[in-house]
């Protein structure tokens, strides 16, 4: 009886351990394009940017430009990329970390909102390799 309950045990075991590692690796996504480029604000680069783009089904990809203005979207943690097809683009700023003692003005983004909230930016990725610079105006 004994046998029988420890065959069964790691035959249990021995199945989740299978299951469980398939799940663990690489996760795949589909056919993703890769989309980057450079955002300005009145000629100048703009860094700390999040670049959005959100397509009409599925996950959005996302991008933080940097010090040049330059982004990579990423799809999901570790996966760069995005969706093929069309985007509606949203850019605002990044707020300051504020310490939680903080009891200064909110913060307002210095973007117009016809580049964030408001956006009628769109742009369509296809796969492989997409460029999409932002030549964004504060007027």
């Amino acid at each position: 009886m004994f046998t029988y309950e420890l065959k069964r045990v790691t035959a249990v075991l021995g199945l989740s351990f299978v299951l469980l590692s398939l799940g663990c690796g690489k996760q795949e996504y589909g056919d993703l394009g890769q989309a980057t480029g450079v955002v300005t604000l009145n000629g100048n680069p703009y860094p700390g940017a999040m670049v959005t783009f959100t397509p009409g089904k599925g996950r959005p990809s996302i991008a933080i430009t940097n010090e040049d203005g330059s982004y990579e979207l990423v799809y999901i943690r570790d996966t760069k990329g995005v969706v093929p097809g069309e985007h509606r683009v949203s850019i605002s700023t990044v707020p300051p970390v504020q310490p939680d003692d903080y009891r200064g003005p909110a913060f307002k983004d210095p973007l117009p909102v016809r580049y964030n909230k408001k956006s009628e930016l769109t742009r369509t990725v296809e796969l492989g390799p997409n460029t999409f610079d932002f030549e964004l105006t504060s007027k």
